[in-house]
């Protein structure tokens, strides 16, 4: 990720770019597609943005990134 682009989400999310960098390396440490890891990533997201996130919503992001669904183009989520 560029800094540009951690920038505007650190503006848009609130959640410090070292916070987004930690979790990107845990992602790039762990299995990607590993559900402890993913849980762990959401609720660190979860409890970054003061958002809770409920058990089914987990499931429902985790189903999509295993199953390899998630937008490729996600900077222009920002």
């Amino acid at each position: 990720m560029n800094d540009e682009m951690l920038n505007r989400v650190e503006k848009k999310t609130k959640v410090k770019k070292e916070t987004i960098i930690d979790l990107a390396k845990k992602l790039s440490n762990g299995n990607m597609k590993d559900e402890s890891t993913l849980r762990e990533v959401i609720d660190s997201l979860s409890k970054a943005t003061g958002k809770s996130v409920s058990n089914e919503t987990k499931d429902k992001i985790i189903k999509t990134i295993q199953e390899d669904k998630v937008p490729g183009n996600v900077d222009k989520m920002f």
